[in-house]
């Protein structure tokens, strides 16, 4: 089964994954939504995680802010097809799917199809990294997600610079050859954005100076990815046609080798 989302030819899907719960997946998700309304871009956000927290925050949200769509695609209704309760209105460019926690290998295979970029938001601890290392091999080799189209980028969350922490993510993203696209603050900012129904793009620009900043390398990356069409390998979905081997045998070895290596500091 793959994930079927109506909407214009020019729709620009923007999927953020992270099985493994507090990685910061919503939050990165409903601030890139914040992100697209704040540049006047028509964006919708499209809630999968039963928590339903990308939802009450577009319903906190100000009359006077930006608009976004919301699909609380978590609901299933039986009056309707899950085709049509997922279609995006016409003047809809881009979309923010905040995917649900506890993800199963075999659901990376409906979401990530047509997917213009996919984020793994990461924090810098131990067993993030080593959760974060399988989801990475499963969606090379299960979900056929091509690091050569450039669309898998990770986002380092909630960093301090000078810690052990952040130095295990940087280097193992670098052997697994995954760029990281961002590394967002642990800032406070988040939560009173949260709370307001805001993003950290809508705040008052002299309190999130610093966190702004951080997000310009992410933000490129990103226009840069939705401005990149779509080839056959980016919409193909597993078994339309067989792929070429994404070098299996350097992720499988890596995964191996993080479980031989346990997750201690």
């Amino acid at each position: 089964m793959t994930l079927n989302i109506p909407g214009h030819r020019e729709l620009r899907k923007i999927l953020i994954l992270n099985p493994k719960g507090g990685s910061g997946k919503t939050t990165l998700a409903m601030n890139l939504a914040g992100y697209f309304a704040s540049l006047g871009r028509p964006v919708a956000l499209m809630d999968f995680d039963p928590q339903g927290s990308s939802i009450r925050w577009l319903r906190k949200r100000p009359a006077t802010a930006p608009s976004i769509y919301g699909v609380a695609a978590f609901e299933k209704k039986m009056n309707m097809t899950r085709s049509f309760q997922l279609r995006m209105p016409s003047e809809i460019r881009y979309l923010v799917v905040d995917t649900p926690a506890a993800m199963t290998t075999a659901q990376l295979t409906e979401f990530t199809p047509g997917a213009h970029a996919i984020l793994v938001p990461v924090l810098p601890s131990a067993i993030d990294i080593h959760a974060a290392s399988r989801l990475i091999a499963d969606l090379l080799l299960v979900a056929k997600v091509s690091r050569r189209m450039g669309r898998l980028g990770v986002v380092a969350n909630r960093v301090r610079e000078n810690t052990l922490g952040f130095r295990k993510l940087m280097s193992f993203l670098d052997r697994l050859q995954i760029p990281i696209v961002g590394a967002l603050r642990d800032s406070q900012n988040y939560v009173h954005a949260a709370d307001e129904g805001s993003s950290i793009h809508e705040m008052h620009s002299s309190r999130t100076r610093k966190d702004l900043a951080s997000w310009l390398p992410l933000t490129s990356w990103l226009e840069m990815r939705l401005n990149t069409p779509l080839t056959d390998r980016d919409i193909l979905r597993l078994g339309d046609a067989p792929l070429p081997s994404e070098t299996s045998a350097e992720i499988i070895d890596l995964r191996t080798r993080r479980d031989a290596e346990g997750t201690g500091p």
